[in-house]
C-alpha cells in the first residue's frame, strides 16, 4: 500500500519526515481524554515505532495512517486497530490537528478507510468508542454509518468525574 485518495486528503504510511508532528500530536494532554494513554512518548519511542512498524495490519494488528491535505500537509491519523482477522473486524480512531477540523477533511479520511476495512480487508465491521460529550465525534462516525449498540457507565475518569462511553459499530452487510 502506498497511498489511498480522497476528496481533499491522501492517506499514507507514516514515515520518519512525521516525527516532530507526531510528536507534539501524541503529546498534546488536551487529546488524552479521548485515548487510553496518561503519559507523554518520547521522540525516540515514536522514532523507534515509526522505523520498526511493518504497516502491515496482520503483523502489526493495527495500521496507522497518516492524514494529508492534497498537496502532502500532514493533517492528522487515522488508526485501525484492535485488528481481529478471525472475527473481521477493527477498531477506528482519527485525530485531525485543531488548525484543519471542521474543514471536512475527518469525513473524507473516515470515509476512505471504511472503503478499504470493507473492500479490501474483507472486514464485517469497524467499531469505535466515543466518549459522552464528544459531540463532533459522535457526529462524524454517525454520519458516516456507526451506530450506538451499547454504553459503558462511568467508563472514563475526565478531571475529577467519570463519563460513559458510547460503543458505535458500523457493520457491513
Amino acid at each position: 500500500m502506498n497511498t489511498f485518495e480522497g476528496k481533499s486528503i491522501t492517506l499514507r504510511p507514516i514515515e520518519i519526515r512525521d516525527l516532530e508532528v507526531v510528536y507534539q500530536w501524541e503529546n498534546d494532554a488536551a487529546n488524552w481524554v479521548h485515548t487510553n494513554h496518561l503519559n507523554p512518548f518520547s521522540r525516540f519511542f515514536l522514532e523507534q515505532y515509526i522505523l520498526h512498524s511493518d504497516n502491515n495490519i496482520y503483523t502489526d494488528k493495527q495500521l496507522r495512517l497518516m492524514i494529508d491535505k492534497k498537496g502532502g500537509q500532514p493533517i492528522g491519523i487515522i488508526d485501525l486497530f484492535d485488528f481481529d482477522p478471525h472475527h473481521k473486524r477493527a477498531a477506528v480512531g482519527i485525530m485531525i490537528d485543531p488548525d484543519h477540523q471542521n474543514k471536512g477533511y475527518a469525513s473524507d479520511a473516515l470515509q476512505v478507510v471504511i472503503g478499504y476495512a470493507r473492500d479490501i480487508l474483507g472486514l464485517k465491521q469497524l467499531y469505535c468508542g466515543i466518549g459522552e460529550g464528544n459531540e463532533h465525534s459522535m457526529k462524524l462516525f454517525t454520519r458516516e454509518g456507526f451506530r450506538v449498540t451499547g454504553t459503558r457507565e462511568s467508563w472514563r475518569l475526565d478531571g475529577s468525574s467519570y463519563k460513559d462511553e458510547y460503543f458505535l459499530q458500523l457493520i457491513f452487510a
